[in-house]
């Protein structure tokens, strides 16, 4: 909107104009990072959906004086001299506020007086006071819309994959070579959580150490003794096969060493379905998770694989909550191009949806990643589809096209990835060094959730709002 000042000579006393406000969570959160001031009853917490018990900063309520001051009365070019304020009540995440400024006086050397007053939505005072400015003095026509836009990185969604895990038994894990700070902190603080019960696999003279070292008890911790890496991935696939373990973790080993003995024809956890990764993200910005497959282990999946993929990654989302999850199915462009085979995969892929060969999602392909993700570009492109714009799941081509694009959402987003692989009798818990303590809670919330799912043969379908209640 194109906003036009007043100057001193234009004003008049009795001129007066009101702005209405919504208070938000994430003006709370910007407003501590600009003033500095982290009073923990002004923050929301971050677990908390409902966010209403939050009591905006006083002076975040009176700021909302500045921009009507600022931008509309007098407007742009005007300088505060001084301003009182009495605070009447407080405010909450959620509640809306209209603040109202009426010009009092006008004074010598082009000084404005002007009431400032807040009220609720019922029309209660929540704040009143004078603000003494220096009007304008040249004419100036500005944009409003010229600010670069705010992202607060907030990973909520996360947060919502914990509080689904509530009530729930913990799951037994089997943890292969938890050796590490890293590895054996994040089990034991996902323990701590009630999420799983950690079985340690590994060296039990290392585990001890390591342990001591991070000042964490193993009092309560079952842990098989075994020193050799290789013998410890096949001790850790045994417990799940013996069905000791409900869910394994991967610990300070190579993936590709405890997956070999995970898909062993004698021995292994093969089930009907093609072993693949799925990253789940949180992305700041984004209302919904969102799931990438695979990115880690299939390499150039051939259709049928891909099927596999496709069908595991819904399977993921329904035990999440996502009642019929929207599958995009990624290629360059969203045409289906003799030269480029991941576009006719794509289109299979989506017919084959059709047809009940995947079940529980809406498959549609092939998609360019701009319009299986923004609305705006699907209608540019004249796309009309289910999926385009609302992508819940994104199946990429190959894994250095799904690697590339996990690892853009977690270090140029600022997403945070959870990781699991699925398709054998048991989800497999795959965590990288780098994740965060929130990344590895998530992934085994995750399992838990799956295995869940998986126990009640995909009937049951925990919603997120239902485990939130």
């Amino acid at each position: 909107m194109i906003r036009e000042n007043k100057l001193y000579d234009e004003l008049k006393v009795g001129d007066t104009t009101c702005i209405k406000r919504v208070c938000t969570a994430n003006d709370l959160y910007i407003f501590a990072h600009a003033s500095g001031n982290l009073n923990p009853v002004h923050l929301p917490a971050d677990s908390d959906e409902d966010h209403s018990e939050a009591i905006a900063p006083s002076m975040w309520v009176g700021a909302l004086v500045s921009s009507v001051l600022g931008n509309i009365l007098p407007g742009a070019g005007t300088l505060y001299k001084s301003q009182t304020f009495k605070f009447l009540d407080r405010v909450h995440v959620g509640d809306e506020l209209t603040v109202t400024v009426t010009v009092r006086d006008k004074a010598a050397d082009e000084r404005v007086v002007l009431d400032t007053i807040i009220t609720g939505r019922g029309g209660d005072r929540i704040a009143e006071g004078v603000a003494e400015v220096l009007a304008p003095t040249r004419k100036v026509r500005f944009d409003d819309d010229r600010l670069p836009q705010v992202l607060v990185e907030r990973h909520r969604h996360f947060d919502r994959l914990l509080k689904a895990c509530e009530g729930l038994e913990p799951i037994p894990t089997a943890v292969a070579v938890p050796e590490d700070k890293v590895s054996l902190g994040g089990a034991l603080l996902a323990a701590r959580r009630g999420i799983i019960r950690p079985i340690l696999v590994g060296s039990a003279k290392t585990i001890t150490a390591v342990a001591k070292e991070i000042a964490a008890d193993l009092t309560q911790a079952e842990v098989v003794d075994v020193a050799n890496h290789d013998a410890a991935a096949a001790a850790t696939v045994e417990l799940a096969r013996s069905g000791k373990a409900a869910a394994i973790m991967k610990g300070h080993m190579h993936t590709s060493d405890l997956l070999h003995h995970v898909v062993k024809r004698d021995g292994g956890l093969r089930a009907n379905r093609r072993l693949s990764h799925v990253f789940v993200m949180d992305v700041p910005g984004l209302d919904h998770v969102l799931i990438v497959s695979d990115a880690a282990i299939n390499i150039a999946p051939d259709l049928e694989a891909k099927m596999d993929i496709t069908q595991s990654a819904i399977d993921v989302a329904l035990a999440l909550g996502v009642e019929r999850p929207k599958v995009g199915i990624l290629s360059a462009v969203e045409t289906v191009n003799p030269q480029i085979p991941s576009t006719i995969d794509a289109a299979v892929l989506a017919k084959m949806a059709e047809r009940g060969q995947i079940k529980g999602g809406v498959v549609d392909g092939p998609l360019a990643m701009d319009n299986a993700m923004d609305i705006e570009a699907a209608k540019t492109k004249g796309i009309t589809s289910l999926v385009a714009g609302y992508a819940d799941i994104l199946i990429v081509p190959n894994l250095e096209a799904g690697n590339m694009l996990a690892k853009e959402l977690a270090f140029v987003a600022h997403a945070e990835a959870a990781g699991l692989a699925v398709g054998a009798t048991v989800p497999i818990i795959l965590t990288s060094r780098a994740d965060g303590e929130k990344a590895r809670l998530a992934s085994c919330a995750i399992a838990a959730l799956y295995r869940e799912w998986q126990v009640a043969g995909g009937a049951r379908n925990r919603t997120l709002a239902e485990a939130a209640e």
